[in-house]
């Protein structure tokens, strides 16, 4: 596992994530159907002036997607392998056949998204239009595939419903989580698109032009259409959320820092719900009465939704990386006592120090905070355990015996923290090594220079 400290480890992976989200959904996802919609009213309408709109938005999604959309998804692979090789191995051995049909669907979804783009002008009339329409249809298709594939993925790390017992594929893909989430992305991904769409139309289009009038009263209801699924889809995923995932929501939506806002910023994303379903209200009825600047607007206010789900999907279900099965710690739960009884520095790769003793106090208690902290925590950048402890303690010099204490309750104190996974030696090394943290700059450089491999467990893996 490679450690970044200031950054932090998880902060990589959410960037990453949440980059290849924002194109996915609304480029990928949803924008193939919506734009295949276009060149078939254009068709039908026999107005080249669909086509040529429906043509340059493809072109923006045929670069995005098959650019930075590729390395991304490439990207998050690459990430979660250098910083949580044990839950990614784990899900890789769980969903093996379901992620290998994936990335076979992904290399023929790039393959038609060239096709479609390159074949536009060759395939533009007659019945040849129509094959390059019905290819549009097949890629639509493929593209929503690698979400039903995934989604089974991100629904099982929130839920993993009977695989604990029976350790069925078809039960970690059909886990409780699964549908839901499937509807509510499906949904969500399409009103994106139509946001997406409109953004593109302000550049794609000239002002006062008949185009830029249909096509943003086109788009709004293709929006609109959609709101009604999406909400039930919302309100079905929310039922299906365990109720100790719900108790992590005022954390999730902001920080602990700043929890007390919850309700204030959940009522800002309902306004910006509210506000999109206004313009689209609007542009279906009234196109003329839109700014063009003002179809960039619900464009971002939907990114902004997009990306807070993504935070509070992954926060939510922490202390947990695998719902019920590993902690965020890559620790197993069943390895837990294991760990806790021979110390989990006996069980690491790549560790400097494997036993304590009184003259390697400090170097082990720094693996320890490698193995077991670095996955969510830096030293003193983002999310750092010295700012945490200096919010509890102050800045005076922290008691030893009261990190101690918080060490063995911190799970039940913050229910999104795993246990400690060490034996109590392993404990007052940590304390040790946090104490000299506190004040000493020098250590903490020193400590960004380390590459870890964390620990394998011990038990039978999935």
């Amino acid at each position: 596992m490679f450690f970044i400290d200031f950054f932090g480890n998880r902060l990589l992976i959410a960037v990453i994530g949440s980059i290849h989200v924002f194109i996915n959904h609304p480029l990928a996802v949803g924008a193939y159907p919506l734009v295949t919609l276009m060149e078939w009213w254009g068709y039908r309408t026999k107005n080249p002036d669909w086509d040529n709109l429906a043509h340059r938005i493809t072109f923006f999604l045929f670069v995005v997607t098959t650019s930075v959309g590729a390395l991304t998804g490439v990207g998050i692979w690459f990430s979660t392998a250098l910083i949580a090789p044990f839950g990614i191995g784990s899900l890789l051995r769980v969903f093996f056949w379901a992620w290998f049909t994936e990335w076979i669907v992904f290399v023929s979804e790039v393959l038609l998204i060239m096709a479609y783009y390159l074949l536009w002008k060759k395939w533009g009339a007659g019945i040849q239009k129509k094959l390059h329409i019905g290819l549009g249809a097949v890629l639509s298709i493929f593209s929503w595939f690698t979400m039903v594939i995934i989604v089974a993925v991100l629904g099982f790390m929130m839920g993993s419903g009977t695989w604990p017992q029976d350790q069925s594929f078809l039960s970690a893909v059909f886990n409780p989580l699964y549908l839901p989430q499937l509807a509510f992305r499906t949904t969500y991904a399409l009103i994106v698109a139509g946001l997406c769409a409109w953004f593109l139309i302000f550049f794609f289009t000239k002002k006062g032009t008949e185009i830029r009038q249909k096509a943003v009263r086109f788009v709004a209801r293709w929006i609109l259409a959609w709101f009604v699924p999406f909400a039930l889809a919302s309100l079905w995923y929310w039922q299906r959320i365990p109720e100790d995932m719900k108790a992590n929501l005022n954390v999730g939506l902001l920080t602990q820092r700043f929890m007390q806002w919850h309700e204030t910023l959940a009522v800002l994303m309902l306004l910006a719900l509210g506000a999109i379903i206004l313009v689209a209200l609007i542009g279906a009825i009234r196109p003329r009465m839109i700014p063009g600047l003002v179809l960039i607007i619900p464009f971002a206010l939907g990114l902004w939704l997009l990306g807070h789900f993504e935070r509070v999907r992954e926060f939510i279900r922490k202390p947990y990386v695998i719902a019920d099965y590993m902690y965020s710690n890559g620790v197993k739960v069943s390895d837990l006592p294991v760990y806790q009884r021979d110390g989990i520095l006996a069980h690491a790769a790549f560790v400097e120090n494997r036993q304590i003793t009184s003259e390697n106090m400090l170097a082990a208690g720094r693996d320890v905070f490698l193995v077991t902290c670095s996955r969510c925590h830096t030293t003193a950048g983002l999310n750092s355990v010295r700012t945490k402890f200096a919010a509890m303690y102050g800045n005076e010099p922290w008691d030893k015996n009261a990190l101690l204490a918080f060490l063995a309750t911190m799970h039940t104190s913050r229910t999104y923290m795993p246990p400690f996974p060490g034996n109590d030696k392993e404990a007052e090394a940590l304390t040790t090594y946090l104490k000299k943290l506190q004040f000493d700059h020098e250590f903490i450089i020193d400590a960004q220079a380390d590459w870890i491999v964390s620990p394998p467990a011990t038990g039978t893996a999935p």
